[in-house]
């Protein structure tokens, strides 16, 4: 797993010492470090039953439109976000030419409009209708 940052961006880093000392100054940092790792357990857990039951197709489809509430931006037709099929691959775990093949479809049938870098989702629960070609 790891982070990709899109805008400059600023972090801290922390070593185990130090975030001890603070924890048990301020309890609070503590439930929230718990509370965020909780977040990452079940995105795991989530991501690893997805790649053992579900098909390279749903999972594309759910990468969108977990993505697109997460991050996209609500426009009149639906949502857009910032997503190239090379990204859509690799954070549903198929090959890009699986997810052309499937953003081709979906671009076919109304379900979303690609662009350069951008993908506006009009009919998210269509994503998820059995693909007959």
């Amino acid at each position: 797993m790891g982070t990709e940052v899109v805008k400059d961006s600023r972090f801290l880093v922390w070593n185990r010492i130090t975030l001890k000392r603070l924890a048990t100054r301020y309890p609070r940092l503590l439930q929230n470090v718990l509370s965020i790792a909780e977040v990452y357990l079940d995105w795991y857990l989530t991501a690893h039953i997805a790649l053992t039951c579900d098909s390279a197709r749903k999972r594309c489809a759910s990468v969108l439109t977990n993505i697109g509430h997460a991050f996209g931006h609500k426009v009149g037709e639906g949502f857009e976000l910032d997503i190239t099929n090379e990204e859509l691959a690799n954070a549903a775990a198929v090959t890009v030419f699986a997810a052309s093949k499937f953003m081709s479809y979906w671009g076919r049938s109304g379900a979303v409009v690609k662009t350069r870098g951008k993908v506006l989702v009009r009919s998210p629960d269509s994503l998820f209708w059995e693909v007959r070609e």
